[in-house]
């Protein structure tokens, strides 16, 4: 059964992520290894959205792209459903990576940030986690991986823009089988493959008014503004504003 999202004039399926695509990251691999169900829908990924022809030519002349994530709430065994998690590649010539901004438009998101030494990739440096709200705003800065959670009882519903020149790099969290922290149902657990993993940083969502974005508006309307998106594509002449996000 495909799933479809209508935004505008066009009609995009759904890039559908399985259970058993999630095996590797999973903290409850006993119940993973008694599960009938490994075939069944986890989340769906909308990408490379526009309402129109005219918005996808102007997203694409900007190196953008815009999608949005539907996450169904639950339980994998006995942790909160999630995505894979990933990192950005850097920008070339430099030694900075893309950022991401998300913004939720249904239910609640758990984001749970973190940045690792780059040599060893096991030794983590920091873990922040943001609980965000319908219109709510937060960005991944430039050196972090990120994975998403749905915490709640209700359908999450987010949209991200990102830069469109690259792809993200799943590898490292599948590696160590997931981020630094499981979000269980009696809090938060850390994973033993990491090392030196420091406590959680509990962050609130930021306005960021510099940029003109509002947790008021949908997301999407800065495609008509897009010069407030550069810091996407071009994160190395944003590093005052990016490395203050967190």
């Amino acid at each position: 059964m495909e799933f479809t999202l209508k935004l505008g004039d066009k009609v995009t399926v759904a890039d559908v992520r399985k259970l058993h695509d999630m095996e590797d990251v999973l903290f409850d691999k006993e119940w993973f290894d008694g599960t009938e169900a490994r075939n069944k829908d986890m989340y769906y990924m909308y990408r490379d959205l526009a309402k129109n022809d005219a918005d996808l030519e102007v997203i694409k002349a900007h190196h953008l792209r815009y999608d949005i994530t539907v996450i169904p709430p639950g339980m994998l065994g006995s942790e909160y459903t999630k995505t894979v998690g990933h990192y950005h590649p850097q920008v070339p010539g430099t030694d900075i990576s893309y950022p991401e901004i998300y913004q939720v438009l249904e239910g609640s998101a758990t984001y749970l940030l973190q940045k690792v030494e780059q040599e060893e990739g096991d030794t983590v440096l920091d873990v922040v986690v943001i609980t965000a709200e319908k219109g709510d705003l937060v960005i991944v800065p430039p050196g972090y991986g990120h994975v998403t959670i749905n915490a709640s009882e209700k359908t999450l519903k987010m949209a991200n823009w990102v830069c469109r020149d690259f792809s993200s790099i799943y590898e490292p969290i599948k590696r160590l089988c997931g981020a630094s922290y499981f979000l269980l149902k009696d809090g938060f657990a850390k994973n033993p493959l990491y090392r030196n993993v420091p406590s959680i940083r509990y962050l609130k969502p930021l306005a960021y008014d510099n940029l003109g974005l509002s947790s008021e508006e949908d997301m999407y309307e800065l495609i008509h503004k897009n010069e407030r998106l550069k810091f996407l594509t071009s994160p190395q002449d944003f590093l005052g504003f990016l490395t203050g996000v967190l």
